[in-house]
């Protein structure tokens, strides 16, 4: 049996995910000209959750403490969401679309 069929790393939850997508939807409201696609905001996510520093949690009780953000990570977290929006609309992965 392979080492990761014996454990559930399903379990294995990076709360930042959670708070960067929310970011990432407020600040497009405003970035009107930003693509939308899958890929680009898939992009823009994983650049995004690269230039924070991760919060991983494999409890319930881990989420409590996750959840209580301050002012410092919700600073990283919108300058790294506003990073990555500009890298990302300035170089899509793909062709520009009309």
């Amino acid at each position: 049996m392979a080492f990761q069929d014996k454990y559930d790393f399903s379990l294995l939850v990076n709360e930042k995910e959670r708070y960067v997508v929310a970011e990432l939807e407020n600040q497009l409201k405003v970035r009107t000209e930003v693509c939308r696609c899958q890929e680009c905001v898939l992009d823009m996510v994983a650049l995004a959750l690269n230039h924070t520093k991760p919060s991983y949690r494999v409890t319930l009780l881990g989420a409590i403490y996750a959840n209580a953000d301050d002012d410092g990570m919700r600073l990283e977290i919108e300058e790294a969401v506003k990073s990555a929006i500009g890298k990302i609309f300035t170089n899509p992965s793909h062709a520009t679309r009309d």
